[in-house]
């Protein structure tokens, strides 16, 4: 299983169940989602196995934007 943790600048931080914040990602404000995650991606799931987390920011850059109009 997953903890899943949402920060105030829209960033998403998955780790295994039981594991504590890692100290690169520890400078932004995290918030556990009170939902339990029994699956994720193939993606997702390799990244936590080799390095222990899975970070992404869910900002919508400008890139982004123009993409979707």
């Amino acid at each position: 299983m997953f903890d899943v943790y949402r920060s105030d600048k829209r960033d998403l931080l998955v780790l295994s169940t039981g594991s504590a914040v890692p100290m690169l990602c520890s400078a932004h404000k995290w918030r556990k989602s009170r939902k339990r995650v029994l699956k994720v991606s193939d993606e997702i799931k390799s990244a936590v196995q080799a390095q222990g987390y899975y970070v992404r920011s869910l900002r919508a850059t400008k890139e982004r934007m123009i993409e979707f109009e």
